[in-house]
This record gives C-alpha cells, structure tokens and sequence, in this order.
C-alpha cells in the first residue's frame, strides 16, 4: 500500500505554477486597448501589461502575449485553456462564475451611458426606454441590461462586435450614435479625444476589473497573482502604475496664454542659448526646437514621464542609447540629442513632402513613431486622400486607436489622437515664440531647412483667406495647446 500511495505521488500533475517555472513561460492573452495592452513609443506598454510583465519578472519566467481581436477572442482562449491569463478590462460578471478564476488588477470601473451634447440628456434608466444604446461585444454592460430590462421592458441595444470603446465614442461624437454604455476607465482614456461626448449617468457602482485565469487550472497561478498584486498595493508600486496611465488625464486641458508667457520669461532664458547653439549645429529653427522642449517636458531639465522618458527633451532610453545620449537628464545632453533625434526622424519625411507638411510628420514621428505614421498615410491614401500632406493625414491618425482601423496596418494600435494634438500644440508655441522674437531672426527663418516654405508656413499659422482661416480653427486651439500628455 506504501508502494501504490509513493506512486500515486510521484504520478500526480505539478501544480499550474510549478508547469510555469518549469516551462520558464507565462503564456497571456490580451486585446489592444489603451487601458490594456498597446505598442507604444518605446515597445508594448498599458496598465495591464506593466502589470503582468512584473509579474513574469517576479516568477523567473519569460513573458509571451498574444494579441486577440476583442474581448469575445480573449475569453474563446481562456475557455479553452490555451492562456494562462486573460487580460481583458473586464469586471466580474454573473456568467463568469463557473467558467474563471479571478484576481482584481486594481482598477476599478462602471458602466457609463454616454450621449452627444447636441441631444438631450437622459437622467435615469427611465428616459433611454425606446432608444437603441450601443456598445461593444462581451463587455461589462449587456447583462446588467438584461437585469435591468427585467423592469423596463422597452430598453433596447445594439452590440457592435467590430468596434471597440474608441470606436463607439466616435460614434457618439458624430452623432451616428446618440446614446451609448461604455466602461468608465476607457471613457477617462478617451474622453479628451471627443469632445461632444458627455457623461450621463451610471448604470451600477463601481466594481474591480479582474484577470481572468481557465477554471481547469488549480488555483496556485491565481494566487501567486493575487498576492503579488497585493504586495504591490501595499509598497505603493500600484499606484506609481495607475499614475502612469491615468494621473495625468486631469491635466490634458488647455493652458492659458499667461503660463505660457511666464515660462518663457523665467524659464526659457536658462537654455535658450543651448537652443540656439544646438538648432545652429543641425540647421535648425532654434524656436521650433524650443517649442518641442516645452511641449515635451514644459523645459524641466528633471521631468520624467509616465512611460519612463526623461529630460527636458524626454528622450527614451533606446533613443538615446541610439543617437550617443550618455546623460538623458543632463539638459545639454537633452537638448543635443532631441536636435539630432529631431534631425533623423526629418529624414525619413519623404523629400518629396515640401515645407511646412515635411517638419509636421517629422514632429508626429518624434513623437509616436515613423512606423505609426506610415500606417495613418497608407490609410489616407486608401480613402483617395493626399498621403504627402498633413491636413488630409492627421484626419486618418486617430483611427489608429479604433480595432476597425488598425486591425488592417503594420505597426497596429497606437493613441493617434496624441501626434495630432503635438504637433498642433508645437505648431502654436512657435508661432508665439516667433512673434516674441526679433523681426531680424523671422527674417533668417527661410534659410532654415525646416521652413524653406516661409510663405507657406505664414498661410497656415497666420492665414489671411477664408479658407485657410478654417483649417487653422480646426488643427489650432483657440489657447495655447495642451499639457504634454506624457507630463
């Protein structure tokens, strides 16, 4: 009988955790989403993401994620077993008891009815009886519906499996759809990109977003999640994460002319000799130079951004790894390397763009990357847009944050809005810096490589006919810009 139970022992399946170790692999499936997963600037990045790579990195095991389509292709892989984790943004949910395990990631969320402004808005479930709400598949919000429905029977929706929250909201923004549920933390996300879109209510409290595990696997994983993600809570670590990601959305709101004007009166006189001499080095327009300083970093020589960017310049690690940078907060350093860096994204501009369009992609490439830039361009063109110029191309760049859109590029998912408001913001504090400077150094612009078009540019900041008014209204705000997302 000792003999049998030794065997019996030995025969037994390692635990899910103990596979893992042996394996040396966390295998995860997860969608595209800002508040999931996303390729950013500097590589794969989002709140669930950092989270789960800390996670591998806590275990000893390598990290490989695989991407689904949607929140209906993530849970068709946990139900069948073929991931360790699922990364969704998903609340627990009455259908999900039998079929996961669940860790809370430490996010929390509701489910938001959103509507455009231009419609009346409604103040409790009452008023969306008759009207069709929309939103996407597998969310957090349809069975809260059904529950819902119980009472009032005319309440009626739409569940759009292509589209994912980004898609829905732009949706709403345009008037297509009036009415609308989407998850409080993508709307936060998101909110800043449509501005007709207003909140109206929500439809439950606010419940944890979870992990989702396969119910065949035993518990350990689940655990070892569980309690990594509490010692996290309990360092502080947690909340530098969500910091990253959702602490800086209060401060995308537009500043006034009097913070700009003090920042350039006591904070752009310390560098603005190293602007100068730096522009001078790479043949630049040391005011174009100085406006990217202040809209990366609002010239903070020790900034250090969400996503580990760092410097008056806010170089990343590769990039300054890439052009020879040693010390990235070393304002000098900085100031070098964001003209260089600047010099060699320009480069990739095809030279058949003319001034002023070829400075605006180069700006959007320092900013999200060429990759990315080169997807919104190939995407203009297939609409029977004009690729080469910037007024057609920054239409297509925010649909690379809509699964209907970058579902058909290379590069895939990134926050597009972001290029548009950078270069937009750039744009506008030159133009100030420029009317604050001599009459003399505007007149020496036209030697500068980036503005060879001078008249050109003078039509699109300072436009004079009607219809070159109405693009300016449109890509410039009526203030000064917004606060660097990154900040």
């Amino acid at each position: 009988m000792l003999a049998i139970a030794l065997v019996t022992v030995g025969c037994s399946r390692p635990s899910t955790l103990q596979e893992i170790r042996s394996e040396g692999v966390l295998h995860v499936i997860t969608r595209n989403a800002p508040s999931v997963y996303y390729e950013g600037r500097n590589g794969p990045t989002g709140y669930d993401y950092e989270l789960v790579r800390l996670f591998a990195d806590d275990l000893g095991v390598e990290l490989k994620v695989r991407v689904a389509d949607d929140n209906t292709g993530v849970l068709s892989v946990i139900d069948q077993d073929y991931a360790h984790i699922g990364l969704a943004g998903l609340a627990d949910r009455p259908d999900f008891a039998d079929r996961y395990h669940k860790v809370a990631n430490g996010l929390k969320a509701d489910s938001v009815v959103v509507y455009n402004r231009d419609t009346n808005r409604p103040d409790s479930v009452k008023d969306l009886e008759g009207q069709t709400l929309h939103l996407v598949a597998d969310s957090n919000h349809e069975h809260q519906l059904k529950q819902l429905q119980s009472q009032n029977e005319s309440l009626q929706w739409k569940v759009h499996s292509g589209l994912d929250a980004a898609g829905i909201l732009a949706r709403v923004e345009s008037g297509e759809y009036p009415l609308a549920i989407v998850s409080s933390n993508e709307l936060d996300l998101n909110h800043v990109f449509f501005p007709m879109v207003k909140s109206a209510f929500s439809l439950d409290d606010t419940a944890d977003l979870v992990w989702l595990f396969p119910a065949e696997q035993d518990q350990t994983l689940a655990k070892a999640a569980e309690s990594f993600i509490s010692e996290l809570r309990e360092s502080g670590a947690l909340a530098q994460i969500s910091e990253r990601f959702y602490g800086h959305l209060d401060r995308l709101n537009y500043v006034g002319a009097r913070t700009f004007t003090h920042h350039v009166e006591n904070r752009l006189p310390k560098y603005e000799s190293l602007f100068r001499d730096y522009a001078s080095s790479y043949d630049l327009d040391w005011r174009l130079l100085a406006a990217i300083g202040y809209q990366e970093s609002h010239w903070r020589p020790n900034a250090v951004s969400p996503t580990g960017v760092r410097g008056l310049m806010m170089l990343t690690r590769a990039t300054a790894n890439h052009i020879g940078i040693k010390n990235r907060l070393d304002v000098e350093q900085s100031i070098q390397g964001g003209a260089k860096y600047l010099t060699m994204v320009h480069r990739k501009v095809p030279e058949r763009i003319p001034e002023p369009d070829r400075t605006w992609f180069a700006l959007a490439s320092y900013n999200v990357g060429w990759g990315h830039v080169e997807d919104a361009r190939r995407l203009t063109q297939g609409a029977g847009k004009d690729p080469d110029r910037w007024m057609d191309v920054k239409e297509f760049l925010p649909l690379l944050a809509q699964k209907e859109w970058y579902s058909k590029t290379r590069f895939g998912y990134a926050r597009g809005h972001e290029p548009v408001i950078y270069v937009q913001n750039i744009r506008r504090y030159y133009d100030v810096l420029a009317w604050m400077t001599e009459p003399k150094e505007i007149a020496e612009t036209p030697d500068k490589p980036w503005f060879k078009d001078l008249e050109g540019m003078e039509k699109i900041i300072r436009p004079s006919d009607a219809a070159s008014q109405h693009e300016t209204r449109a890509s410039l705000p009526s203030e000064l810009g917004l606060v660097p997302p990154t900040l």
